[in-house]
Order: C-alpha cells, then sequence, then structure tokens
C-alpha cells in the first residue's frame, strides 16, 4: 500500500504540486471523481460543520449529469479541479485523445487545477498540460476506494499520514462512501482539536 509518493520519484517530477510548503497548521483537503447527487452534498455539509475549505476534482461526465451539485461546490466556497471528462488513463491513452477530454471537462468545470485520474501522467502530458493547469499530485491517498481497508483503518492512514501542508486524497464516489463518510468527520475533528485550518487550493 503506497499512502506516500517516495521522494525520489518527486523530485523528479518538479513541476507537479505535491504538497504545499508550510509551517502553519494548515491541511490540503481534496475530493477526486465527483460530483455525486447524494455522496457530495453530504461531504459539504461535513466540511461546513468544521468550517473547512476543500478542491473537488470533478470528472465531467459527472459535471454534465449533475450541474446543480457543481454550484453547489461552487456556492459553498471550495476550488474545483479538473479530473478529465471520462477519468482517463493518462498511461493508456494517446496525447491528442487525452488533451481534447481534458479540455471537454474544462467547458463545464472551468478550472485551472487538474489531477490525473489514478496519478498516471506522461512527461509529454505534463509538458503541454502545465502550461495551462497546475498539476496537483498528492502527498497522501487514504484508501477511502479499498474495499479491503475497514472505516477505522481509513481514518487511522488518514491521521497517520497527514501534516502541515498535506495534499490529502478522498473520494466522493459511491466506492468510497462507506470509509469516506467515516474517516472524513473524524480528520476532521481529531486535526480541528489540535488548532488546524483546512484550506482549499489556490487561496
Amino acid at each position: 500500500m503506497k499512502v506516500q509518493t517516495p521522494s525520489i520519484v518527486r523530485s523528479l517530477f518538479p513541476s507537479l504540486l505535491w504538497e504545499i510548503k508550510t509551517t502553519d497548521k494548515v491541511i490540503y483537503l481534496t475530493f477526486d471523481d465527483g460530483p455525486h447527487p447524494k455522496i457530495t452534498p453530504k461531504v459539504l455539509n461535513i466540511l461546513a460543520q468544521f468550517q473547512a475549505e476543500a478542491s473537488f476534482f470533478c470528472v465531467g461526465d459527472n459535471i454534465a449529469s449533475y450541474p446543480e451539485v457543481l454550484q453547489e461546490v461552487y456556492h459553498r466556497g471550495h476550488t474545483i479541479g479538473n479530473h478529465t471528462f471520462n477519468h482517463l488513463n493518462g498511461w493508456k491513452t494517446k496525447d491528442k485523445t487525452y488533451f481534447e477530454n481534458i479540455e471537454k471537462c474544462n467547458q463545464l468545470a472551468k478550472a485551472k487545477f487538474f489531477r490525473p485520474p489514478y496519478g498516471k501522467i506522461m512527461p509529454t502530458q505534463i509538458a503541454y498540460l502545465k502550461q495551462q493547469y497546475q498539476i496537483v499530485m498528492w502527498s497522501a491517498l487514504s484508501y477511502d476506494f479499498d474495499k479491503t481497508v475497514s472505516e477505522k483503518e481509513c481514518l487511522t492512514i488518514a491521521i497517520n499520514h497527514t501534516k502541515q501542508g498535506t495534499i490529502l486524497v478522498f473520494h466522493d464516489s459511491e466506492k468510497a462512501k462507506k470509509n469516506m463518510l467515516y474517516a472524513l468527520p473524524g480528520l476532521l475533528e481529531h486535526y480541528a482539536a489540535l488548532g488546524y485550518r483546512f484550506r482549499k487550493l489556490g487561496e
């Protein structure tokens, strides 16, 4: 289980955003694969309880299906990111197709941040996309999507791998909802008690 990306990999791709360098007690929560008509609103309500901001990397096909949910994310003051229109794997997609799919998503998302699905992106894709987007990876994965990980294990993983400037990945998706909806409030409560704030990317 690779919760964190090895530092040697990060150093090979310095233009990608892996974490926010800061000594302040700030954590950057991110959510991939939404918007979802039932799950995303629950996430928004949990965040609101802790006055937490977050960044949502949205799949264009889901935005097209649930535009009102995306508008609610905007309305609540969170950041929207591009996650391709069809959740494409950059390693398995021709560059032209990949770029067109991202642009199709951005017609709806109007984002300046991009996260490659699965974290898989080619150097040629990085070189092209970084002209328009800040490409965002992560400091740690919560593994909320992993069916072999229990709710409590998901919370433990998230807490143990979070510190100042961490970019942490959750998913507002059907597959991840059980673990995520358990771990998210637990993480927020834990770090809020320690004086941490939760901020969106781009502040």
